[in-house]
């Protein structure tokens, strides 16, 4: 068996040419006269940073008093302590290079492919194992168990991709991922922290016993390593099975509405969701102002039992949480139920790649089957997915809750909207 035969994944091929080197697009590598056109296919992440924040709404117009401070019944301590562990490890250089304001800019610079600018932050590939190791330290008690599975095994199937096509081994690999952390670790005053790079791209925002953990992008290609030193790990199955239990619950003049559109075909939708580099999203980086309209199934028109399975849905992103963040996110969901709404796009047989969008006031959910990037599908497939949350209404990156903390204790300070 040649080496393309041994780099194939259910049928598919590695791509091979991609201009990425050490974890970044280097358009160096194009012909001159294909740069700009190149460029244009990705997002303005750097321009869209600088602008004014305001938060995914439905119109353009940010939906009041959403959120409020409160004892969530999560201790920061652990999380603190890890923080200001990791800060110790570090040279001073480093700790300039790691630290940003509360309210940076660079809160909102990720990207789940590759950056087209210098990224920020210190890369975990950089770093030597104890400072590693201590900086997912603040990863590990910031999230629940499960949530920290899900972020380890995503860079570890980053690195299975890497192997499998054996191609772009300084950069598909399991910690070609940069951490910065914003504001100072403290079991009182605002802060958090960024893990970002491919497939990966998680905000933690910490302010006393409350927590906001989005934008959360999480992503696979593909979603199971079936060989190889990752052998074994999985991603997102509780999410499909989760949409597709809610999605054969709907009936017919319900599946009506959900339904954007039967197939997922890229020929058979319209250009904006079918684009190589976001799919379906509506959410993803350098989308923090976007304006996305209500679409699909009003979550008031299921029965009981329905409305019951779109909640275990959303439980499967919230368990990312810990208990009482999660809880808190839970009841936040509950109580815009009936502002919910939920689209599907494609079919939902047992080996169909589909997308569906969950949206309220207060969260955004979007799952996406994926074309290949780095295996050659031109068609999505199950095995590549990509997921995010977000949570609408400014209160992303805990902007709303910043803000809201500013004005209480320090009135002279505001954050920039």
């Amino acid at each position: 068996m040649d080496d393309y035969e041994k780099s194939r994944y259910r049928g598919f091929g590695p791509v091979t040419g991609l201009p990425i080197e050490h974890g970044m697009m280097n358009f160096s590598a194009f012909p001159p006269d294909l740069v700009a056109e190149i460029q244009g296919l990705f997002p303005r992440v750097v321009e869209t940073a600088k602008e004014p924040f305001v938060g995914i709404t439905t119109d353009g117009n940010v939906v009041p008093d959403l959120f409020a401070l409160k004892d969530t019944g999560w201790d920061p301590e652990h999380a603190t302590r890890a923080a200001t562990a990791f800060l110790d490890s570090l040279s001073p250089a480093q700790r300039d290079d790691v630290l940003f304001a509360v309210d940076a800019d660079e809160w909102r610079m990720w990207i789940n492919a590759f950056p087209t600018w210098n990224p920020h932050g210190l890369r975990l590939e950089d770093l030597d194992p104890t400072q590693r190791d201590r900086a997912l330290a603040i990863v590990e008690a910031s999230l629940s168990a499960t949530g920290f599975s899900d972020a380890r095994t995503a860079m570890k199937l980053n690195a299975a991709l890497g192997e499998l096509i054996d191609q772009y081994r300084d950069t598909l690999t399991e910690y070609c991922y940069s951490f910065a952390l914003f504001g100072t670790p403290s079991a009182t005053e605002p802060w958090g922290w960024q893990l970002w790079g491919h497939h990966l791209d998680v905000h933690c925002f910490i302010v006393g016993r409350q927590m906001v953990l989005t934008p959360t992008f999480m992503g696979a290609e593909p979603i199971e390593a079936d060989r190889g030193t990752h052998k074994g790990l999985r991603l997102f199955d509780e999410q499909r099975a989760a949409g597709l239990d809610l999605r054969r619950s709907l009936r017919p003049e319900q599946a009506r509405q959900a339904v954007l559109y039967e197939s997922i075909r890229v020929e058979d939708l319209p250009a904006e969701l079918a684009g190589p580099a976001d799919g379906r999203h509506l959410g993803g980086a350098a989308q923090d102002n976007r304006v996305i309209p209500y679409a699909g199934l009003p979550a008031r028109e299921l029965a009981a039992g329905q409305q019951e399975s779109l909640l275990r849905l959303v439980k499967t992103y919230a368990r990312r949480l810990p208990d009482g963040p999660a809880a808190a996110f839970m009841e936040g969901v509950e109580r815009h139920l009936a502002d919910t709404h939920v689209a599907w796009i494609g079919g939902s047989g047992e080996e169909d790649a589909f997308y569906y969008r969950v949206h309220s006031p207060v969260v955004l959910i979007e799952y996406d089957c994926h074309q290949g990037v780095f295996l050659d599908n031109q068609e999505p497939e199950p095995f590549h997915v990509h997921t995010i949350v977000r949570t609408p209404n400014g209160g992303d990156y805990g902007r709303d809750l910043l803000g809201r903390h500013l004005a209480q204790h320090h009135s002279q300070q505001r954050p920039g909207r």
